[in-house]
């Protein structure tokens, strides 16, 4: 969301960035806005305590919160139209899990668009639930074969099984609530003006395809980041610290020697679950640059724990709290990518040609994961498993010169190829985005996007 503002903002586009109270405090914790003059912030409350850990596993009650607490909020300053001071909103771009952000657009007469900041084929993925649900395919039951091969969601016949469902399928009543938000709010999608989508036409045509058959006005304007890198601009701020001495020690290490590890910024593992991977990456001999969170390791309650191995008795490794990702995969000395296959992770690192190794943690990751390894060809599918002797094969599987390894490389060199002429004048990502602003101007050059 910060990404798209600063591309609206290097077009002279004004933004009002209304986030929660909770994130614009992170925000500003880590803030390096550069564009002041046309970006300001807003908060709304998001109706939880100040000491919920607002996790993923309890995504479904922060939806539910932001729908009854934050709605309000935002119609009193959708609504205000210039009195406070600030321009009259003239276009809303709302994320794809706040569809009530579509009525109050309606009430007051502004456009609105949905920025949806998962893959396209999660999102189709997503919308094609209903049907599965009709086929009998969800709920899953204990006797469900996890590797049965799905035929119900189109462009992915050939190689969508069980277990590549979002994680939310993974449940035996339909009623659960966070399978029907994710449902009832996918499906809300094509009430909005139209669905801007951070990804790339030559990485998912044929899926994009399919959404246009139900929501004929798609922006794919991805990758974010790279027109930010082109522009010689950067995401504006971080919601953690970056620890940037990694680079120095990446400095000094061979090209394409170093297989990078990180499960993002939310995800978490088990004391257990660490221990394997911190045995498997050891015991591949590789080198690795590790991120360890502080609230990566959880317990049974889901309780943080402390627990980060010794690198010292590891010289080829190093571990740190958070890195500059977009500048580690770029790092000539960087091999491969150990990743929990979230979105932005994926085209990151598609966008550098880095092949990965796949460990999907919740959500759209399952589906990310499997067209990394089955479609795009640009990487290994580790799900649902965890254990020492599956991450020493499949690190020395991505990082050791073989013939799949080199399979791999030429096929992530070739995307990072698309990726690039995608985002340069002519190209399909380039020619999107200035569609997108384009549509945005013509509303009114008085008023501002919220």
């Amino acid at each position: 969301m910060l990404g798209l503002s600063e591309l609206l903002n290097i077009a002279s586009i004004r933004v009002t960035f209304i986030t929660t109270e909770h994130i614009l405090h992170k925000l500003s914790n880590n803030s390096q806005n550069n564009s002041a003059d046309l970006l300001s912030f807003r908060a709304v409350p998001d109706g939880l305590p100040d000491d919920h850990d607002r996790s993923p596993e309890d995504v479904g009650d922060l939806i539910h919160s932001l729908h009854m607490q934050a709605a309000p909020a935002l119609r009193r300053i959708l609504s205000s139209g210039g009195s406070d001071g600030s321009s009259p909103v003239t276009f809303i771009v709302v994320d794809g899990v706040m569809s009530f952000m579509v009525d109050i657009g309606e009430e007051l007469s502004i456009p609105v668009l949905t920025f949806r900041t998962i893959s396209a084929c999660s999102f189709w993925c997503y919308f094609c639930l209903p049907t599965l649900i009709k086929e009998g395919i969800l709920p899953f039951n204990d006797e469900t074969d996890m590797d049965e091969r799905i035929q119900s969601v189109p462009g992915m016949e050939g190689f969508l099984r069980r277990r590549d469902l979002p994680s939310f399928c993974r449940v035996k009543e339909l009623a659960d609530h966070t399978l029907q938000l994710i449902i009832s709010e996918t499906q809300a999608t094509t009430r909005s003006s139209g669905l801007i989508l951070n990804t790339v036409e030559p990485l998912e045509s044929e899926i994009l395809s399919h959404i246009r058959s139900v929501i004929p006005n798609v922006y794919p304007i991805g990758p974010i980041h790279a027109f930010l890198n082109k522009s010689r601009r950067s995401s504006m701020s971080s919601l953690l610290t970056e620890d940037r001495t990694c680079m120095a020690w990446l400095d000094v290490q061979p090209p394409k020697s170093v297989i990078y590890v990180s499960f993002g910024s939310i995800a978490t593992v088990t004391r257990d679950q660490l221990l394997e991977f911190w045995h498997g990456l050891v015991n591949s001999e590789m080198r690795f640059l590790w991120v360890l969170r502080d609230n990566l390791v959880v317990n049974a309650d889901g309780e943080q724990e402390t627990c980060v191995p010794s690198v010292a008795a590891y010289e080829k490794g190093r571990i740190v709290s958070w890195v500059p990702q977009l500048e580690v995969l770029g790092h000539p000395a960087i091999g491969g990518f150990l990743t929990h296959s979230g979105w932005n992770s994926t085209l990151e690192s598609i966008t550098v040609g880095v092949p990965m190794v796949c460990w999907p943690y919740f959500a759209d990751q399952q589906i990310n994961s499997r067209f990394v390894s089955d479609v795009w060809r640009v990487g290994l599918d580790m799900k649902d498993t965890c254990d020492r002797v599956k991450v020493e094969k499949m690190v020395r599987e991505l990082m050791e010169e073989g013939e799949r390894s080199v399979g791999m490389r030429r096929s992530a060199s070739e995307f990072a190829e698309k990726v690039k002429s995608s985002i340069d004048e002519g190209g399909s990502s380039y020619a999107e985005l200035q569609r997108l602003i384009h549509d945005i101007r013509s509303t009114g050059t008085a008023g501002e996007v919220s």
